[in-house]
């Protein structure tokens, strides 16, 4: 499975955006080795991802790939 991971203007400075995308690679890092083969995902941040903790965004995405039908509940 693959991942690319995208962080828009929309979500803040230059600081704010790397963040973001930290904490989605973070998430995809300890969801992605459960995720089927063959699925490709795009995880893109959204301004509320500013006061994120590790843990909420990784439980997101989660819960996004189980109703995607990459990760399996």
């Amino acid at each position: 499975a693959r991942a690319a991971v995208v962080a828009g203007r929309r979500v803040g400075g230059a600081v704010a955006r790397n963040r973001a995308r930290r904490l989605l690679r973070e998430a995809w890092r300890s969801v992605g080795s459960r995720a089927r083969q063959g699925c490709d995902v795009v995880l893109v941040a959204r301004p509320a991802i500013a006061g994120a903790r590790a843990p909420q965004v990784a439980e997101e995405v989660r819960e996004v790939l189980i109703r995607a039908g990459c990760v399996e509940a």
